[in-house]
């Protein structure tokens, strides 16, 4: 049986990069999105590209906490082992602390943190059970530096960051890796419209490459953070 993975936001950017990463790589996906008309051509696309791939989805807004159960729920159907969980769900609203819209920040809280903390409580006893496991967050340059128009969005990454370091610490002593991800601009629909040049952003296929390559090392070593910018620097 093929390993399993679980992406959450699979079909664009960073998560579809992801994807087609880790099927490379022999895994079998679980993924999740909001929307069922993108979950169904991701798994069309990846079906013609990689023959014989196995692609679950279920539609989810994982902002909700009754449909982030369900997916829960849809994992533990399968009734398979998560050997990689990936949270890569996210949403970014524009705005400053003082003047963004009344329930920004809860939105993107319950987005952000909350569906990767849950997410995370729901299936990390069976890979305590078995010592062995890998969860990556995609946390942001944000995580570690305050931007004046990041409001909610930096604080939520901020607070992804430090749950995700307090969990490499819980899970020392049960064999199970975590890693903070933290890319700085990349070119996915967060920046659809701009008019700012290709290379002044990162490839999302180069942020799956450097979370496969992190997974691949040995049981003795974790990379606990991985900090990936443009070549030209953060935007301004």
């Amino acid at each position: 049986m093929n390993p399993l993975v679980v992406i959450t936001g699979g079909t664009k950017g960073i998560g579809k990069a992801l994807i087609e990463a880790f099927l490379a790589g022999g895994f079998d996906i679980i993924t999740c999105a909001r929307n069922e008309n993108d979950l169904s051509t991701l798994q069309n696309e990846m079906k013609e590209q990689f023959p014989g791939s196995s692609v679950f989805f279920q539609k989810a807004d994982l902002s909700l906490r009754n449909e982030l159960n369900g997916f829960i729920d849809f994992i533990k159907s399968r009734k398979r082992p998560v050997d990689v969980l990936i949270h890569n769900t996210g949403v970014f609203i524009p705005g400053q602390v003082h003047n963004e819209t009344e329930g920004t920040l809860e939105k993107t809280i319950e987005t952000n943190l909350y569906s990767a903390y849950h997410l995370t409580r729901g299936v990390i006893d069976e890979m305590i059970r078995v010592k062995k496991g890998h969860i990556f967050t995609i946390c942001s340059t944000a995580s570690i530096t305050a931007y004046p128009n990041g409001g909610s969005y930096c604080i939520s990454k901020f607070a992804l960051y430090g749950m995700t370091k307090v969990l490499r610490e819980e899970m020392k002593p049960h064999g199970i890796k975590v890693t903070s991800v933290l890319p700085g601009a990349t070119l996915t629909d967060s920046w659809k419209g701009t008019e700012l040049p290709t290379e002044r952003f990162i490839d999302p296929k180069d942020v799956a490459e450097a979370i496969w390559s992190a997974y691949s090392l040995s049981s003795r070593a974790v990379l606990e953070e991985i900090l990936i910018r443009p070549q030209l620097g953060d935007l301004d």
